[in-house]
């Protein structure tokens, strides 16, 4: 799949897929014009006659459910194959007779595999508890990368004739960690469910520290997810992980508040123009009941940390809920909503999520707008930011602690000049 919009590239999504002769003897034809929005991850039948890929629906937006679409070669025609399934899958694989696809989505705290029926759209879970990251397809076997909260990925062969939602035909072939988790402590985790904004279900979920004792109770983490159309999963991960905090004696409470991904499009679709409103809310009712179902949890002695989209909440608490908070963490958060449009690199996202540009819309970019609220903080505060981030640059980090400076709130800035958007080399993550 390609994009080609010229100068129009910061604020266009169209992804498309073409088709191109392998010997190079005629132009590239464009198969999915007919659709603005973004086409992408292309996989053909066996026998050569159907296209299946992804599709999105909305124009200019990252977080549109991917619907599976089936593109008649011979005639052009297309068709949605799971017009009924509320998940957003990621690529996909086909099985060798054709009747069968296979996609990984997030659902509901879990990263599952899942087979669809290529003609009826019908979807069985295969692999159901933790995160399934990448899967192969050969000889009637998976063989597919998976991890959960207290384990790294290893890789398992899934046998197709025998595979059950409950795990039954997964065998495990590799045991890279074996012996580092032999000396390694994690934390036990459990999701929990409560009333979040509209009196509607929220998940979360808490992690206990290592070496936990009942009657105990512990500092906590608060983890504040980002993209914001994202999720704190079952998944191992080598930057937020909560067992780093859980290994230095913190419990963790996190929040899959409106606006995350694996409980349908409506509830991901909620967060867009409402970023402080309907999430905080969330972040408030899943505070109160973590603390009042995990008693071990000591909510005077808390930090909320979040990186992105949970650096963004960060700051917006930082001036509307800093009550509960001992000390904050950001990382490459938003800072100054309005000039946050000017610098990034995706306009597109900004357009999306504010209803359009700031220039005509300027109010929209001010409803929620952290910088608007600096009078009000008090918590002390460390800030981390990139020198390469060009998403959210490095200028709304830095405009954030020269205002922690100056209002006299105590406060640390760190960098690192060669990571972008993301904390990536090994060294720079310890």
């Amino acid at each position: 799949d390609v994009r080609i919009a010229g100068g129009s590239v910061p604020w266009s999504t169209n992804f498309d897929i073409y088709r191109v002769p392998v010997d190079g003897s005629g132009a590239p034809v464009n198969l999915t014009a007919a659709n603005q929005a973004w086409d992408a991850y292309p996989v053909p039948s066996p026998d050569g006659k159907t296209l299946y890929y992804l599709a999105m629906k909305t124009p200019g937006f990252e977080a549109d459910r991917f619907a599976i679409m089936a593109l008649d070669l011979a005639t052009g025609a297309t068709r949605e194959v799971d017009p009924k399934w509320d998940r957003s899958p990621g690529g996909l694989a086909i099985s060798a007779d054709g009747r069968t696809l296979y996609a990984t989505a997030d659902d509901e705290g879990q990263h599952p595999l899942f087979a669809i029926d290529a003609a009826s759209g019908k979807v069985s879970q295969l692999v159901g508890n933790g995160t399934v990251n990448d899967f192969s397809l050969a000889a009637g076997k998976l063989l597919l990368a998976r991890d959960d909260l207290k384990r790294p990925a290893d890789l398992y062969t899934l046998d197709l004739g025998r595979a059950r939602a409950d795990g039954e035909g997964l065998q495990q072939v590799t045991h890279f960690n074996a012996e580092d988790l032999k000396q390694a402590k994690v934390g036990d985790f459990q999701f929990f469910d409560f009333a979040g904004w509209n009196n509607e279900t929220v998940q979360g979920y808490v992690v206990k520290p290592v070496d936990y004792q009942p009657g105990k109770t512990y500092p906590v983490a608060f983890i504040i997810h980002g993209g914001p159309q994202g999720a704190m999963s079952n998944g191992w991960s080598y930057r937020w992980n909560p067992q780093t905090y859980a290994g230095q004696g913190f419990a963790v409470v996190t929040i899959n508040f409106h606006g995350s991904t694996g409980y349908g499009q409506q509830f991901t679709d909620a967060i867009s123009g409402d970023w402080g409103g309907k999430p905080l809310e969330d972040l408030k009712l899943g505070w109160k009941a973590a603390l009042e179902k995990y008693k071990f949890l000591d909510g005077n002695r808390a930090c909320a940390l979040g990186a992105s989209y949970g650096g963004y909440m960060v700051y917006w608490m930082a001036g509307v809920w800093n009550q509960p908070w001992k000390c904050l963490v950001d990382h490459d958060g938003v800072f100054d909503a309005r000039m946050m449009y000017y610098a990034t690199e995706e306009l597109w996202f900004e357009e999306k999520e504010n209803g359009g540009p700031q220039f005509e819309v300027p109010q929209n970019y001010e409803k929620f707008n952290p910088i608007d609220h600096v009078k009000d903080w008090r918590v002390p505060m460390l800030v981390v930011h990139s020198g390469d981030d060009f998403r959210i640059p490095i200028t709304q980090g830095l405009g954030a602690f020269t205002a922690l400076q100056r209002r006299g709130i105590p406060s640390e800035f760190l960098t690192f000049p060669d990571e972008n958007h993301w904390v990536l080399k090994p060294h720079n993550s310890v």
